[in-house]
Parts: structure tokens; sequence; C-alpha cells
């Protein structure tokens, strides 16, 4: 099962998260992603202009464990609440602070933190999106309830390892944890309040008051716990509090980032081929000398001559077989390939990539079909056609790795996170403003409209036989990305 989620980023850059869910039963899983990208002509983006080290460049790629799934209430209060786990780790660490016990103790504070963090986001995005608007009361009360619960517990937990066989290095993980809690408490019941901004209603009204209390609460604690927090402050301490987020975001969440070496795929293959393209330039070479000596016999002009020209066509063959062969080895591998580990540089699986032009009678029906081309995009095409490119992946996962691994927390997959940044393809467009002209009986003004080009995007994946498309239309001039849109 392949999950996907694609959005912008920033201004310049689009983010695509792929999911690729395991199956219990099947030891290897397999899954190919192709992501096809239409570009519009007229800004000069071919295989001339933008080569494949351009498009790697261009591309970020970071693979990760799919964090294990909790409800809010199971954290607060289930009987397999990873609070399980993580309070046998703190006793564990102040019974016995060995260095496998210091490792497990960090290891449970970063996955219980990213679970919380998973939770939150999924619980509020659920009460934003519900449908059957009187259960929202009871929802964000349950919501206030199970965070004041769980952060309470997961404080309740400093006073086990608040002992003498504990370092203060040692705490500082703890407090760490802490800290990234209340940030992303305050942030979730943040985008949850503002979601409630223009509702009028007396139910909602008693909402917003116990969700401003828990902000509220939280802002206290923080300035209890000198931890750092937006307030009249000057915009030095908001830079410093916006990069120490990012960094506890990093470290919470280093846990689940997995490690990966690439290399260059079917290398050996290709030196094969290349030394076979320099044989038979030789032997072309030979054959001539041969010929033209058996011929003209030795140390004479003709032979001279010959031996210059062949020289000479010998390396042009050589290159143009090295140029075929490289062409057919596209077709059969990929340009690099990622070795997947997690700790201990255990590894769980791999995964290829490749990037290539295509022309367009190569492209298959299907895609062209989901490409759906408009009608002022077919005369576009019949007079300058898009040019298109297309990203492939193939990835594997070893299901049995991950069972060997993860023992604790039920591990499903892998998140693979794509960002991809078009700043190469703004360099060629127009002024983002063109000058219009609105006539009005005997006078007229300027107005400005904006200049868009459309970039689109086909995903297509395979999964255990079936295929699946969708499409994207991604809005940008030069001033950046102004909208992407699911077709």
């Amino acid at each position: 099962m392949i999950d996907e989620v694609v959005k912008i980023h920033d201004s310049f850059s689009i983010e695509i998260k792929l999911g690729y869910a395991t199956r219990r039963t099947q030891k290897e899983n397999d899954y190919a992603i192709n992501i096809w990208f239409f570009v519009p002509n007229s800004l000069d983006i071919n295989r001339y202009t933008y080569s494949t080290r351009d498009f790697y460049n261009d591309l970020k790629t970071n693979i990760r464990l799919i964090t294990p799934v909790y409800l809010l209430r199971e954290i607060a209060a289930g009987e397999n609440s990873p609070f399980i786990h993580l309070e046998k780790s703190f006793q564990d660490l102040a019974s016995n602070p060995i260095r496998k016990n210091v490792a497990e103790y960090e290891y449970h504070i970063k996955m219980f933190q990213s679970i919380l963090k998973s939770s939150l986001r999924d619980e509020i995005q659920h009460i934003i999106k519900n449908e059957v608007k009187e259960d929202i009361p009871f929802l964000v009360k349950a919501y206030v309830s199970n965070v004041n619960l769980i952060a309470e517990k997961y404080r309740g937990l400093r006073r086990v390892i608040n002992a003498p066989t504990v370092q203060k290095d040692l705490m500082r993980y703890y407090f760490y944890g802490d800290e990234f809690m209340s940030n992303i408490i305050e942030q979730n019941t943040l985008i949850l309040l503002t979601s409630f901004k223009h509702s009028e209603k007396d139910d909602l009204a008693k909402s917003k008051d116990i969700l401003f209390d828990l902000i509220i609460k939280e802002r206290e604690y923080k300035k209890e716990k000198d931890y750092p927090f937006v307030g009249k402050h000057s915009k030095d301490s908001y830079r410093e509090l916006i990069h120490r987020r990012g960094v506890l975001k990093k470290y919470v969440e280093s846990q689940l980032f997995l490690s990966t070496s690439t290399k260059k795929d079917g290398v050996l293959v290709e030196q094969i081929l290349y030394s076979l393209a320099a044989g038979m330039a030789m032997i072309f070479a030979t054959a001539v000398a041969f010929t033209f000596q058996q011929k003209f016999g030795n140390f004479t002009i003709p032979l001279f001559i010959a031996l210059v020209i062949s020289y000479m066509l010998k390396d042009r063959i050589k290159e143009l077989m090295r140029y075929y062969f490289t062409g057919k080895l596209k077709r059969f591998f990929f340009d690099q390939k990622t070795k997947i580990k997690v700790k201990n540089n255990h590894p769980i699986g791999w995964c290829k990539e490749g990037f290539d032009f295509i022309i367009e009678r190569k492209i298959p029906k299907g895609v062209v079909k989901a490409r759906n081309r408009s009608l002022i995009m077919g005369v576009e095409n019949r007079v300058t056609a898009e040019k298109v490119f297309m990203y492939r992946k193939f990835l594997r996962l070893s299901r049995n790795e991950l069972n060997k691994v993860y023992q604790h927390y039920t591990i499903t997959g892998v998140n693979d996170i794509i960002r991809f940044n078009v700043s190469r393809f703004i360099s060629k467009m127009d002024n983002p403003e063109i000058p219009l002209y609105l006539v009005n009986h005997n006078h007229y003004e300027v107005i400005y409209g904006e200049k868009v080009y459309y970039l689109n995007m086909i995903i297509s994946y395979q999964y255990e036989g079936s295929t699946h498309y969708s499409r994207y239309r991604l809005v940008l001039n030069r001033d950046g990305i102004k909208e992407l849109v699911k077709c």
C-alpha cells in the first residue's frame, strides 16, 4: 500500500510524501514509483540545458520510519500506551545506568515524543474536519483532558530519574523531551483554536475558553522552567527560539530517520560494455591496418594515411558505441542505488532512482490520459510541444528485518519525503505582472495581471500488480510557486 501527500513546502519547493506500508505476511515488499513532469517549452528545460546532475541537485530525499499510530486517549490511559516502555526505561536507568540502559532511555524519550506529535496532529485534524458538529465540544474537552493527563504523567517521571545514579547530562534528555512536548501542545492547540476563529456559537465559545486555558497553562509552565516562549522580546530572541525549536524537532525525530548509503547502479555492467565498445573500435582499426599493410606493404604513404584515418574513426566509433550502450543501460539500470539502514547499520531494504527525458511517443497511454490536456494546451503542443522528464524509483523493504529491529513498537513501513526545487525553472520566465488596458467609454486605465506558467506532474505507482495515477498542476511565476492543485 502506498499513501501519497503532495504539498507546497516553500516558495520554490514542493514536497511529495510517499508512505510505503508493508504486509506482515509478505517477506519482501516491492514498490515502483514514476513521477512525470510536463514542462512548458518556453521555460527551455531539455536534456541539453537540464542535466541529470542538475535534477539530483534540485532533489532532496529523506527516508524515515512511519510513526507508530496511537490514539491520543490510548497514550493517556490505554493498556498498550507507550508510557509503559517509557516508564520502564526510566526505572532501568535509575537502577542501573549502564550504556545499554542509557541508550534505551534516550530512545524511548524520542519515540514517545514522536508518537505524541503524530497523535496530536491527527486528533486536531479529526476535530477540525469533523462533520458531526454537535460532537465538537465533547471532542475538544476530551482533547484537553487527554493532553493534560499526558503532560502530567510525563512530567511525573522526572522524580524517577532524579536520583544519585543519574548524571545531569542524562537529565537533559528528559528536559529536551519536556520542552518539545510543551511546544507541540501549544502549537497544535493554537491550530485548533484558529479553526474556530469565525464561529460565534455558544458551545464553541466554551471550547475556545478551555483551549485558551491550556495554552496559557503551557506558557506559564515554560516561564517556570525557563524554556523559550513567544512573548514581547527582541527579534534576535525570536530567531534563537525558532532555531532551538528546529534543533529539538531534529533531535526527537532522529530516531525515525534512516541512514542511507548511495552508489552508482550497474557500474560493473557499464564498465564491461564500455570495454566492449573500446574492443569493437580496436577491431575496426586493426582490420584497416592489416588490410592496407597486405595491399601496400610496410612503410608506405597509403598505409600511413590509412592508419591515421582508422585511428580517428576508432575514437569516434568508441564514443558512438558508449553513447549507444548508455541509452540501452537506462532501460535496465537506474542512476543510483541506495541501501536503507536502521540503527547499528542494520539493512532493511534498498531503493533505486533514475532520471531521463522522454519523447512524447514513448509516454505510456495511462500517463497521457491522466495528463488530460485541455483544448488550449492541445493547440500549444501543436506549435511547441511540452518537454517531459521522468523520475523513477524502485524500492524494496524487508518485513522480516523490520520485525527484528523494532520489537517495542509496531512499525508498518517507511515514509519517503521528496522535496523538489523549481528555482532553475524560473530563470527564463517573463515578468510576473503583465500590463492590461481597461477601456471605459472615452478613457482607459492600466491594470496588471499575473503571468503564470503551468507545470503538470503525474505520479504513477505500482504495487501488487495494480497501477494508480494522480495528477497535480503546479502554478508558478518569476516570484515562485503560487498554487498547487490536484486535478
